[in-house]
């Protein structure tokens, strides 16, 4: 038929920080991303599901809980996924990234960063110098924890480590179950992206 068209792949395009959100420019989230999700795996009958992806990541759980939706909605749709990535797929990027089946980069794009970082300042002694005051009432231990106006203390940042650890061990299972036809080197060793196709 003149107007007849082929069949179209559903595109999902995910853009900007994953988790943090302000009332100009919320992140992504499970909540705000899920009905696309849903309606992206079975508006269409064909065996295929794009993702357009520019993020330099943001918050593990959030990024655990939209690769978990992918991951679901593909198995129970039997649809492949495929991942482009734009300028940028870093820490919580990459983990959305590696929720598709392939996985495409430009030369230039920044994809990969496992990791988990926590960054605050040491204001101490600032509020000393100019006179201030630190009060601060908790009723449970630890509530206190990583405050950023008293000094370090070692037990809170084992602790943080600790936690810190727990996450990048999750990060790496996923990456290694997703991708481990592709993985190259010892644990420890940057993971070689050249199995990243070029768009």
């Amino acid at each position: 038929r003149f107007f007849s068209r082929g069949p179209r792949v559903p595109v999902l395009r995910f853009t900007g920080p994953i988790g943090m959100a302000t009332p100009l420019r919320p992140g992504l989230t499970a909540g705000a991303v899920a009905g696309a999700i849903g309606k992206a795996f079975t508006m269409s009958k064909t065996p295929s599901v794009a993702i357009a992806l520019n993020s330099p990541g943001g918050s593990p759980v959030q990024s655990n809980l939209i690769f978990k939706l992918i991951r679901q909605h593909a198995s129970e749709q039997n649809k492949k996924v495929y991942v482009f990535c734009e300028d940028v797929a870093a820490s919580g990027g990459y983990y959305l990234a590696v929720a598709g089946d392939e996985i495409y980069g430009d030369a230039s794009s920044i994809i990969g960063s496992i990791g988990v970082i926590s960054a605050s300042f040491g204001l101490d002694k600032a509020i000393g110098r100019i006179g201030v005051e630190r009060r601060v009432y908790t009723s449970g231990e630890n509530k206190g924890a990583l405050d950023m106006f008293r000094p370090e203390n070692a037990d809170d940042v084992a602790r943080l480590k600790e936690l810190q650890r727990d996450v990048h061990d999750v990060f790496i299972g996923i990456v290694k179950d997703r991708r481990a036809a592709k993985l190259r080197g010892p644990d420890g060793e940057h993971l070689n992206y050249r199995d990243i196709a070029p768009k």
